[in-house]
């Protein structure tokens, strides 16, 4: 399909997104002080593509489609992440499969596969294409390691399985039941053997080995008796374990990487900062989920500082992913606390999760090696976030990433020498960099879909591993007793009563959390990078970039605005002159005008979201990101039920070795089965460029790519108020914890709880 070569009017998009949809105010202004027609609730230029634009498959209801990974023969695999317990079996449990007897074609076509129509009735509860069957090859919970393990089961040191049948606190979703990324190291030339390594997006996070082979054509067979759950292993214990894993990469010198979305790292909610707090004085309505990491049942502050009466409540920015922090600590060895009546405040300690060890981008090197002798490497100096994916650069020092949720960034990591040259992982060293927006069309108020966002790097600091490493080891005896011994008269051995823990809540959300990074160590840092320069900071306060690197990217004015940036990637072997590919699931929140006043991204909304792409340059560089790939304008479920021919919600991106690039959906939003399941895209980018610049000083646009505005297909609608005027959480709706539409999202789900958490909150929306 052509996106940017129809030309439907306006009329019958009306007709198609149904009638109800909220207007705007009249007189209402934008940004750009262009006056918003209260009749015209669609972005121009959304939904469209600069090229074209294919669906492959939609995956089984109530997941999410992740972690495609195509072999060397063009087989494709991919997961399949918390479907919808009342599918049918096998399509009730997480998994990895691939489409049987497909392969892409590499031979510059398109034509190499059929277009499946939307699925309907009992076609949504499986993984459906249209010539081909996905088979599922090893799920969730299925024997392996000769029967000591079960896929995805992360256990404690003793082998017990960390589970909600076997221990207290909060969960953040059945184990093995959110499989992500997939990649895969052969261990022949062929490329038909070898082993797949795919992440639990979960705490304790997991990465699962399992063996893979080639039987015959078009098909392949697991080895569940010689797979193994990585993690669970005394070196992955050693560094903390993982948490969150989301998707990855394979390096060029073929190693996996893992990384970890580790959504409750921030300081301050959304766009506040830590300067905000600071001349506030107080962290009320402001104080980000960080400063509750080590608090007895840290999860439920988000109720607690709705309850105090000494304060207003507001969202604590990734509150909900404190879930699972307790699972992770008797994952490393502490002594289970017993139950009682709901979540015990009873504290956990002793072997308690440092919160300065999750949140990074996780090597496997030695990946074929036995399990004793794999050797994780969490790569520490390229900085702790919410991390989504990775792109590892040819030179084999350039490293992109994009960070998960509301108010996040895209970030860039160089290192001093090639990676791999680095005889002790801990000696690798490199320069952090953070994004800055300069183009005043950015600003605009325009459709996302006009204009290009210009990029300048801005250098957090340098450091290496085993720098940071010991920076983080200062940390690593903190536990859910220091944050009441700390912050009140409290001594270990005490009863723990409701009422002191609420008095040490009120001491941290007043002065902040003080056993660990202080909001003052911030605040200085920023002032010494401001007056010095990166590599003019106190020796002590060189921690602060890379420990709290969302934060300090904010306070010394970095674009991090970004709306779940959730995929790059670029095809292997790539050269200047070639493309990087960004996916931004959602273009809204801060990043849309005119609610982000003042930001450096203020453009109209698009709730189906934006991918971009950006010329490499010398040194790999990226310096300008076109948008290529606009999603669908939405902010109703009718509205998104009706758009079954565009990305929604873009999510993994993977580039193919003949540049076409698959696009995957996280956009299923609660258990109307009206609602389109989630789908697999193939990008064709066009022959030559094609672009859309802006110029700044006219605010006109420069049509270069055959036409956007006359040749869009607005298949969605709708603004982003609802009919009493709030703005809706669409991260909060979207994308993770308990919120909005609570009723809505859980029903259908059959169990669903990491629906409940991804779909329904926000990190970062109400956070998210």
């Amino acid at each position: 399909m052509q996106l940017n070569r129809r030309n439907l009017m306006r009329s019958s998009v009306a007709a198609a997104v149904g009638a109800g949809v909220t207007g705007v105010a009249a007189g209402q202004k934008d940004r750009g002080e262009r006056e918003i027609n209260p009749d015209d609730t669609l972005t121009e230029g959304a939904p469209t593509v600069v090229g074209e634009l294919k669906r492959f498959s939609t995956t089984a209801f109530g997941a999410e489609m992740t972690g495609p990974y195509v072999m060397k023969d063009g087989t494709l695999f991919h997961s399949v992440q918390h479907p919808s317990r009342d599918n049918p079996a096998p399509w009730d449990r997480g998994g990895l499969g691939y489409y049987r007897n497909f392969t892409f074609d590499f031979d510059g076509t398109n034509d190499d596969f059929a277009e499946p129509s939307p699925p309907s009735g009992e076609e949504q509860d499986r993984v459906r294409a249209a010539d081909v069957e996905f088979e599922v090859l090893i799920q969730e919970g299925d024997p392996i390691n000769g029967g000591t393990e079960r896929w995805g089961i992360t256990q404690t040191p003793d082998g017990r399985d960390v589970t909600t049948d076997n221990f207290a606190g909060t969960s953040y979703g059945d184990s093995g039941y959110n499989p992500d990324s997939n990649q895969f190291v052969a261990t022949n030339d062929e490329g038909t053997e070898g082993y797949m390594f795919t992440n639990d997006e979960n705490s304790p996070g997991n990465i699962m080995r399992t063996p893979l082979r080639k039987v015959g054509d078009g098909e392949w067979e697991a080895d569940a008796d010689e797979a193994i759950n990585t993690v669970n292993t005394p070196q992955f214990r050693e560094l903390g374990g993982t948490r969150i894993n989301c998707y990855g990469d394979l390096t060029p010198w073929g190693t996996p990487v893992s990384s970890e979305e580790n959504y409750s790292h921030p300081r301050a909610s959304l766009t506040d900062t830590v300067g905000d707090i600071h001349e506030a004085g107080t962290g009320e309505g402001s104080a980000g989920a960080i400063h509750f990491w080590n608090r007895p049942n840290p999860v439920d502050i988000q109720d607690a500082v709705g309850e105090y009466d000494e304060i207003e409540g507001w969202y604590v920015q990734g509150y909900w992913n404190l879930d699972g922090v307790e699972h992770l600590a008797y994952y490393l060895g502490a002594d289970p606390v017993e139950a009682g009546d709901g979540n015990p405040i009873e504290p956990i300690t002793g072997a308690y999760p440092n919160p300065y060890r999750y949140g990074y981008h996780v090597e496997i090197q030695d990946p074929a090696a036995p399990a004793e002798e794999i050797t994780p490497v969490k790569h520490y100096a390229m900085g702790r976030v919410s991390w989504e994916a990775p792109a590892v650069m040819p030179d084999e020092r350039t490293v992109y990433g994009c960070a998960d949720g509301d108010s996040k960034g895209i970030y860039k990591f160089v290192a001093d020498e090639p990676i791999p040259s680095y005889d002790d992982p801990m000696d690798v060293a490199g320069t952090l960099y953070a994004p800055k927006i300069t183009n005043d069309a950015a600003a605009s108020g325009r459709s996302p879909a006009e204009v290009p966002l210009e990029v300048e790097w801005m250098e957090l600091g340098h450091a290496s591993n085993a720098e940071v490493a010991a920076w983080i080891a200062d940390y690593d005896d903190v536990d859910q007793a220091d944050y009441l011994a700390t912050h009140t008269d409290w001594e270990r051995g005490d009863e723990v009563t409701a009422e002191v823990l609420k008095q040490a809540d009120l001491e941290v959300i007043e002065n902040g959390n003080r056993d660990l990074i202080g909001r003052e160590e911030i605040l200085e840092w920023a002032r010494q990078w401001e007056a010095n320069g990166p590599d003019g900071v106190d020796e002590e306060l060189r921690r602060v970039p890379f420990l709290e690197t969302r934060d300090a990217a904010t306070e010394v004015g970095a674009s991090i605005e970004f709306n779940k940036a959730e995929g790059v990637d670029v095809r292997d072997g790539v050269e200047p002159g070639d493309y990087i590919y960004f996916g931004i699931s959602e273009f809204n929140d801060d990043l849309a005008g005119p609610s982000n006043d003042g930001g450096d991204i203020a453009l109209e909304r698009v709730d189906g979201g934006v991918v971009y792409r950006a010329e490499l340059e010398e040194g790999y560089d990226v310096s300008t990101l076109e948008p290529v790939v606009v999603g669908p304008d939405f902010t109703e479920e009718q509205a998104m039920a009706d758009v079954d021919d565009s990305v929604r919600n873009v999510d993994n991106v993977y580039t193919l070795p003949d540049s076409r690039v698959i696009l995957t959906e996280d956009g299923f939003q609660g258990g109307n089965r009206s609602y389109p399941n989630d789908g697999m895209y193939v990008y064709e980018p066009p022959e030559e460029q094609a672009g859309r610049a802006v110029d700044d000083e006219t605010d006109e646009a420069d049509d270069t790519s055959g036409g956007t505005d006359d040749t869009t297909d607005d298949t969605g609608g709708g603004t982003d108020d609802t009919p009493d005027g709030e703005p809706v959480d669409t991260e909060e709706s979207s994308a993770d914890g308990p919120g909005f539409g609570v009723a809505t999202g859980l029903a259908g789900l059959g169990g669903a709880g990491y629906m409940l958490k991804r779909r329904l909150d926000d990190d970062e929306d109400a956070e998210e």
